[in-house]
Formats: C-alpha cells, structure tokens, sequence
C-alpha cells in the first residue's frame, strides 16, 4: 500500500515566484470513513458484536474528552496521546495578561513511535499535472521517510515558522512556548507585514473567505503583521461537497493564523457524489 500524493501545477501569487507557475504536492484525499465504517471493521477483527463496540467507542469518547478538557494528555491506544492547547499574544506586562490574548484554541495529537515508524515505511506515489489537469509524471518516492514530531518540527502549524518549548527542556528560537498542558504562547512580529493568500484547490468544490480582525476582505489575499487576526474558512459549494483540508495539511476550519511569514494555502473539498 502507499501514500498517493498529487503535484499540480499553480500560479504562485506570493513570495519568491510569485506570478509564476510551480508544482504544488498535496495528499490526495481518499473517501471520508464514516464513524459507523470503523465501527464496524472493528468489530469483525476483534470478535464481538457490533453493539459492544459501539458501546465502548462512545465511553471511551466521553472518557478521553472529559480527561482532556481537564488538561490531562489522554493516551488514544495504538496511536498516540491528544491533549488541548491554545495560540495567545504575549505581553511585556503582568497588568496586561487577559483572557482576550487568547486567539485560538487547539487540539493537540502526538504520535507513538510504532504509527511513526509504519507511516516512515510506507511509500509515497506522486502523480503530476499541469496546469490544465492533464498527468504528466508519475513518481514512487525514494524519501528518507522522515515523519515530523508536531511537538518539535519547528514549524508553526499555522503556516507559519514558529516552534515550540515544553517541559522536556527542548526548544528553539521562535519565540513561541508549549507547556506540558497544553498552552502555547507567541511572540509574533508585530510591525512587519505579511501576505496572506487563501484560496481553492484544483479540484473546485466551494469558496474560501478571509477576514482581518473580524472585517471580511476580497480578492483572496490580506496583508497582516503578528499583531492581527486572520482568520480564513471553507464554505462548500453545496451539500455534495465536504471540506477536507488545507493543502498544508492543516485541517481546521475556520482556521485561526497569526502572521508570522508569508502563507499561501488552498481548500480541499470532498465530492461526496463521487463516493
């Protein structure tokens, strides 16, 4: 089995090469599995009924949000441990500590070693198209297989390029902290200007809108400093479309980002029609 992955050909509209074509690699999204789908597999591997399974899928729901939500890292068996973190501004001054600093809320999944070393196993199969959707190249990676700790990969899961400290001892020089209950505070540029750029993706589905402290903005890019809000949302076009992700694999939505570097990300949609 491997990983299938599209490069599309993209008009860049920021940084660098900006205002020119460049291939763009994004998973390719596989159907949507629906909650009663895992259930069921579940239960044929496992050899108990499928009521059973249902009733422990939803204790341990319950379990693992009422533990987490109380600042505990909840451990998910076989895959790894969530917990809940948040993104605030930082401030010089005690007096000036609020809640309002808070500009998001985050879950926070962190692998075990095992779903690690299975994912850094499995090969990755690129195929290419340009700019008018025709396949041009199909790659099988030869990658190291590197899998990124999202503790410590030192990039900021917001498209940005902050990092993280926790109670490990480990940091960086991002100015941004990740206690080991789940908080994160950034320290963002606040008088340099960034581009942020928001779009959809090939494949179509829907529409994107970016707002900057709350006010809508057209024409698909905003300029920010750390000191703003942007926050960017995929609306699907209708009910037979569903919103995946993000092609830098961020899957919130809306998603929340405090600029720290130039971002250009598009939506991916589902088209549930095709299922």
């Amino acid at each position: 089995m491997a990983l299938k992955v599209k490069a599309k050909e993209q008009l860049i509209k920021i940084g660098k090469y900006a205002d020119s074509y460049r291939y763009v690699m994004a998973p390719e999204l596989y159907i949507a599995l629906s909650q009663s789908k895992v259930i069921q597999e579940a239960a044929l591997r496992s050899g108990v009924s499928r009521g059973v399974m249902q009733a422990c899928w939803d204790a341990a729901g319950e379990v693992i949000k009422a533990w987490a939500t109380e600042g505990h890292a909840v451990a998910l068996p076989g895959l790894g441990t969530m917990r809940f973190g948040l993104r605030a501004k930082s401030v010089a001054d005690v007096n000036d500590v609020k809640a309002s600093l808070i500009s998001s809320r985050r879950i926070i999944f962190t692998p075990t070693s095992g779903l690690k070393e299975e994912l850094a196993k499995t090969s990755v199969q690129i195929t290419c198209f340009d700019r008018n959707g025709v396949e041009v190249k199909r790659v099988t990676s030869s990658d190291e297989g590197k899998v990124e700790d999202p503790e410590n990969d030192g990039t900021d899961p917001e498209g940005g390029d902050g990092g993280t400290t926790d109670n490990s001892g480990s940091t960086d020089n991002s100015g941004s902290t990740d206690s080991g209950n789940g908080g994160s505070t950034e320290n963002p540029s606040a008088g340099e200007s960034f581009t942020i750029a928001a779009g959809v993706g090939a494949d179509g589905g829907g529409s994107v809108t970016i707002k900057k402290n709350g006010a809508a903005v057209e024409g698909g890019s905003v300029e920010a400093t750390g000191s703003d809000t942007v926050v960017i949302e995929a609306v699907p076009e209708n009910a037979n479309f569903q919103f995946m992700s993000w092609s830098d694999g961020n899957s919130q939505n809306p998603r929340t980002i405090q600029p720290s570097a130039d971002m250009n990300v598009t939506a991916n949609f589902l088209d549930l029609s095709k299922i």
